[in-house]
């Protein structure tokens, strides 16, 4: 079996190159495609990532904005949050891990973390960088030992969720245990699955940051009203606004010369996309 590392490093430059590609431009080389400027976006759409969110299927880098965006805008403004999103390239990774060992490296250090989300994948080959049918959201609970499984199309992410969780229970080194949910709210169609999952992830973070240490939260989303196209509509309107965003700070940057350092800024969208 090739390296998994080698892998997932493959899978992250074809994502790059298509964002290239869908931006209209030709970068010469792999390389090129990964280098980004202090002040560029963190995440720069496809026009297939765009007509996802108005009414198909959400890709992962549509989910990885959308984390991106919660961690911004709720988590950093709670100083004692130990709280962790992880990317959906990275969950993939380490479902598909033979020796969790072998990735410890490329993933974040969960050293004091209290809980982790993982955007939850079907797909079971390194080879297609957009594969897969459904997504899901594990939430992990490291205080409590326990990890919860929320399906909209119940129970069809099972055994991909339960595959991750038991990787992730030797990442850690402790027993835990998975509850596979079964009240969560279920999609009317085969395309929200996405959807579901950034909503669950931003009620469930919402709950999870309001709690007080001595209260007990419930971690159901029994009676929880998704509108999917509410939040996409609502989804659209943040990317929008950040490519005007990112608009702006190409034609500053232009005038102004460089003055270095990184970006403390929120996630932004290349404006060159031509969606």
């Amino acid at each position: 079996m090739p390296d998994l590392r080698q892998q997932y490093n493959a899978r992250r430059r074809l994502r790059r190159l298509w964002t290239f590609i869908g931006a209209g431009k030709g970068p010469e080389t792999d390389s090129d495609a990964l280098q980004l400027a202090p002040d560029d976006p963190y995440l720069s759409f496809t026009k297939a990532d765009y007509d996802g969110i108005k009414g198909d299927w959400l890709t992962d880098n549509v989910i990885s904005f959308w984390e991106e965006y919660l961690e911004h805008e709720k988590i950093l403004a709670i100083p004692n949050a130990h709280i962790v999103l992880l990317r959906p390239s990275m969950s993939f990774m380490l479902m598909l891990s033979s020796d969790v060992a072998d990735i410890k490296d490329a993933l974040p250090d969960f050293s004091g973390i209290t809980h982790i989300f993982l955007p939850i994948n079907d797909c079971t080959s390194a080879d297609l960088p957009e594969g897969g049918s459904h997504w899901s959201l594990l939430l992990v609970s490291v205080l409590d030992n326990i990890a919860f499984h929320y399906d909209s199309l119940y129970p069809a992410n099972k055994h991909a969720a339960e595959h991750c969780f038991n990787h992730f229970q030797k990442l850690l080194n402790k027993p835990m245990r998975f509850v596979n949910l079964k009240d969560s709210p279920q999609q009317a169609n085969g395309s929200d699955c996405g959807v579901y999952v950034c909503v669950e992830m931003k009620e469930l973070l919402k709950r999870l940051l309001k709690r007080d240490s001595r209260e007990q939260i419930s971690m159901s989303m029994r009676g929880l009203d998704v509108d999917a196209e509410r939040a996409r509509a609502m989804m659209v309107k943040l990317v929008d606004e950040f490519r005007k965003e990112g608009k702006s700070r190409s034609r500053s940057r232009n005038r102004s010369p460089s003055t270095g350092g990184g970006s403390k800024s929120p996630p932004r969208v290349g404006p060159d996309v031509g969606f």
